[in-house]
């Protein structure tokens, strides 16, 4: 009778589950919207993104995955964007639910410009992008956006920003981070080795400190392509599977931010640097 009870209860739970499965408007009884999961859930299944900031300018790294061989290049990249001149995304999930978004926060960032004759706030258009995302989990007939974000950029008032978004229409603030698979291993990584934290949680720091403590652009880049190692599940890396992105201030220019996608010349140094490292680091 006990085990006719157990199956009785365990298939009523999954109907009601499954009641729930298809709507993105009705919370179930869990309080939880299962659409916007399984939204995020597909996130965590696509290439890596990783964000990293430094001193004197902010790196995103992504994963490139090779379908196949019969794939004409492409001309642009289809995992970095830039949004105007001072604000960049990288994309983890369906790059065509992403086209979306970019549009409409480049859209917000021009109209911002010619309005008031300035560039918008960095946490302004995350916030734009982040709001239009949202609403596609209030309205009936809609479904999330199968997208998570991590925006980069510069303002006069808080220099280099770094955030993060997913389906939900979240954002939120980081030093660095990592989107799409295995990045639970990409974010141990970057606890252990960003800005030497090692010292204890506890202790007091002040701006400086935090700031002294962070990498240069070229310190982050080969943090980055150290915690692409670790996600991509043992694959040799090389230039061909690796984006790396910077940003940087126009040293001629006040305020002009640089933005540049490494060459696979450059990315390949990175990436022999990092080997190197690594190879010393065993040695010793």
């Amino acid at each position: 009778l006990c085990i006719r009870h157990k199956i009785y209860y365990f298939q009523q739970s999954t109907t009601m589950a499954r009641r729930y499965d298809s709507s993105t408007t009705t919370f179930s009884p869990e309080g939880r919207l299962h659409q916007v999961e399984y939204a995020i859930e597909a996130i965590n299944n696509a290439g890596t993104c990783v964000g990293i900031l430094a001193k004197d300018g902010v790196v995103m790294a992504t994963e490139r995955r090779v379908t196949s061989g019969l794939l004409a290049p492409a001309k642009t990249s289809d995992k970095t964007y830039k949004l105007c001149s001072h604000a960049a995304c990288t994309v983890a999930g369906l790059t065509a639910d992403a086209n979306i978004l970019i549009d409409q926060a480049r859209l917000r960032a021009g109209r911002y410009e010619y309005q008031y004759q300035e560039p918008i706030p960095m946490e302004q258009l995350v916030e734009h992008v982040c709001n239009y995302k949202q609403a596609y989990t209030q309205y009936g007939g809609l479904r999330p956006f199968g997208v998570a974000f991590l925006f980069v950029g510069y303002d006069a008032a808080h220099g280099f920003q770094l955030y993060q978004s997913d389906p939900s229409g979240n954002y939120s603030g980081w030093k660095a981070t990592v989107i799409g698979s295995n990045n639970n291993a990409g974010k141990s990584l970057l606890k252990t080795e960003y800005g030497g934290s090692s010292s204890s949680p506890d202790a007091m720091s002040t701006d400086e400190d935090a700031d002294a403590s962070m990498p240069d652009v070229a310190e982050a880049l080969r943090l980055a392509v150290k915690v692409l190692n670790k996600t991509m599940d043992g694959t040799a890396p090389s230039s061909e599977k690796m984006e790396l992105f910077t940003m940087t201030l126009d040293e001629n220019e006040k305020g002009r931010c640089i933005h540049r996608i490494l060459p696979a010349a450059e990315v390949q140094k990175v990436i022999d640097e990092v080997e190197s490292e690594t190879a010393a680091a065993g040695d010793s």
